[in-house]
């Protein structure tokens, strides 16, 4: 098994698709050994509207005050809107005044990864969806407790699912 997981990563680096696998064109999400989603990004096109292609795959932004659910305050989870995947909750939700959803934490241990993002000259850390890789916005240190922590996430990122 780590033979194969070793040979699957060097085929990829030397694809030059080490960030994403490419499979061919799907009706459906195929979920990897690990319960990745993998997709084309045929497939993610089709999938997703031209906004939140931009913003999921290609790792764009939305306007501040601009996104669905900037000044949301329902009891609801929010699922990615590439995957559906629980990524936050209403309850950590916060007010931060930027403009974008802010959320204190994840809605469960491992729903997000983070990457160090050196765009636009500085260094920011990156948070996407652990399930299907999408960009979902970025996170700082300058939140409220419990965490300290200020995850500013892109509307066109989530789906909103009321309790």
């Amino acid at each position: 098994m780590k033979l194969a997981k070793a040979i699957l990563l060097v085929v990829m680096l030397l694809g030059g698709c080490a960030r994403e696998a490419r499979v061919p064109s799907a009706p459906a999400p195929a979920h990897g050994s690990e319960g990745k989603v993998v997709m084309s990004e045929a497939d993610w096109k089709q999938k997703l509207t031209p906004e939140q292609f931009h913003v999921l795959r290609e790792k764009g932004t939305e306007r501040a005050f601009t996104g669905a659910y900037w000044d949301a305050h329902e009891d609801a989870v929010y699922l990615c809107a590439g995957c559906g995947q629980p990524l936050f909750d209403s309850h950590d939700k916060f007010d931060s005044g930027t403009g974008w959803p802010s959320f204190t934490r994840p809605a469960a241990s491992g729903a997000v990864a983070d990457h160090t993002d050196m765009s636009y000259g500085m260094a920011r850390t990156e948070v996407v969806c652990s399930r299907c890789g999408g960009h979902l916005g970025h996170v700082f240190d300058d939140g409220p407790e419990p965490t300290g922590l200020r995850y500013c996430i892109n509307s066109l990122s989530l789906k909103q699912q009321p309790r």
